[in-house]
């Protein structure tokens, strides 16, 4: 008994097969082609949305989409290869109806449209949100780095390039020193020659870092990279890499991402507020419950989602809050500069006007001044309550005042005590941390292809759009989700 055989490649057909016959009824890129085309590229801001008149003709924006969103959602990011799946593969040959864009088209597409596909994602939410795919009610809030297109050789914080430039000097100083030797002996001429080559090396290498130094001190910043200027060094999960900090907010009814945005800050104490807010905004729902976990234990951030009716579920948040009261609305508590502590006096602890509870930490001058600090608080907080002279921060209040209670309604503020609900906070890891997962390695997008702040946010929209349509189909069927968008 022989093998099976295929067709023989000589062989004439009579009814050659279509090229829709390659792409059964089940596959993804049909729900590609068919929710591309159903979008206004126009109002959701892609260039050359409208055709010129005159030159010649451009590729569509909706071919370009269908592209890159394919390639997401089946680990093809580099315009390279979509260029070359786009001559050989049968699924994108399909899509594209045999385009074959130049890999730079593609990779300016990419480049030129970030605030287009963000809308696009954002879209693609309002969408399901019709289909009643986001439950509205629990959000989980998680952050996770990317490592940017800025190797770790050139990014430079101002502590490394006074240490260079003063190592530098002290080589600079050595070749004098054997230059000035050369000129006592005779017969060093060749090396007196090499020993000023490398002088001028090391100069202009100084001349540089000092450059760096300089436009440090002009940006207010502490670190610089060369590759990615906006690309900050941050400790992730593997050490310390080049990255972005990249948030995401996850629906607890069906685990697709409902807002995500790409930050350069280094940690997550300040991402709850502005998240929970986005995310309550595009879902419609004022007055859902976030949730987070001790990275984002920030009693100012908690108190502004408390203010906007936001419930936030914090790990290791337990304790009082301040947020403005409603009779003093105009008087909201946003700094130590307009507004004060206040002592509760129950539990011996002051209240920071940023939202902070804080415990004595040591009495002074014959036990009648506390000093009240949270060091982890205090040190990511910069509005100081104590002059830079004093080596911990904090508000320093006489014993004698705390015999009663400061009156809150002064204050602008009122006293809310947190309690998180545990089996809410355990829920956020299987929400959260499941759409990184699957992105970074599912997907191979952990690293980032594109530069800069603006050009990062335009390709993480095409990563998490290309979950969330991975998600969809999985949730309701090929079959169905092309009926719900037709």
């Amino acid at each position: 008994m022989g093998y099976i055989e295929g067709v023989s490649r000589g062989q004439i057909l009579m009814l050659p097969p279509s090229l829709d016959e390659f792409v059964d009824e089940e596959n993804a890129v049909r729900v590609i082609d068919v929710y591309v085309d159903g979008l206004d590229m126009a109002c959701l801001g892609f260039e050359k949305a409208v055709p010129a008149q005159t030159g010649r003709p451009a590729y569509s924006p909706r071919d370009m989409l269908k592209l890159y969103v394919y390639g997401y959602m089946n680990r093809i990011r580099s315009s390279r290869r979509l260029e070359t799946e786009s001559r050989r593969n049968l699924e994108v040959i399909w899509l594209l109806g045999r385009l074959s864009p130049d890999h730079k088209t593609i990779s300016r597409f990419r480049k030129d449209n970030p605030l287009a596909l963000k809308n696009v994602f954002r879209d693609f939410v309002k969408m399901c949100m019709k289909m009643k795919l986001y439950g509205r009610e629990l959000a989980a809030i998680d952050g996770s780095k990317f490592s940017a297109s800025n190797s770790i050789g050139r990014n430079f914080s101002a502590r490394e390039l006074d240490k260079r430039i003063k190592r530098l000097d002290g080589r600079i100083d050595e070749y004098m020193q054997q230059l000035s030797e050369a000129d006592e002996a005779e017969g060093q001429s060749m090396e007196e020659g090499d020993v000023k080559g490398i002088i001028e090396r090391l100069s202009r290498r100084k001349c540089a870092y000092e450059s760096y130094v300089e436009e440090l001190s002009q940006s207010g910043e502490t670190q610089i990279s060369l590759t990615d200027p906006d690309a900050r060094m941050m400790k992730g999960a593997h050490g310390f890499g080049v990255s972005y900090n990249v948030q995401v907010s996850v629906d607890s009814k069906h685990g697709l991402i409902a807002e995500f945005d790409v930050t350069q800050e280094g940690n997550d104490i300040k991402q709850l507020s502005g998240m929970a807010l986005a995310t309550a905004d595009i879902l419609e729902a004022p007055n859902i419950t976030a949730t987070a976990d001790g990275g984002y234990n920030s009693g100012g951030e908690i108190a502004k989602c408390i203010e906007k009716g936001i419930t936030p579920h914090v790990t290791g948040s337990q304790g009082e809050i301040c947020v403005p009261c409603e009779a003093h609305e105009a008087h909201k508590v946003e700094s130590h500069d307009n507004g004060r502590g206040t002592y509760i006096g129950e539990r011996n602890i002051v209240i920071c006007p940023m939202g902070n509870a804080m415990p004595p930490k040591y009495f002074k001058k014959d036990d009648r001044t506390a000093q009240h600090y949270d060091g982890k608080a205090c040190s990511s907080c910069k509005c100081k309550c104590t002059p830079s002279k004093f080596k911990t921060f904090g508000i320093r209040m006489k014993r004698s005042e705390f015999s009663k209670e400061c009156d809150l309604d002064n204050l602008h503020v009122k006293q809310i005590v947190i309690s998180p609900d545990k089996s809410i906070t355990d829920r956020r890891k299987g929400l959260a941390e499941h759409p990184f997962g699957t992105i970074k390695r599912n997907m191979d997008a952990g690293y980032l292809l594109t530069r800069g702040l603006g050009n990062v946010k335009g390709e993480m929209s095409l990563a998490v759009l290309a979950y969330n349509l991975k998600r969809a189909i999985n949730i309701m069927g090929t079959k169905r989700l092309l009926e719900a968008m037709i």
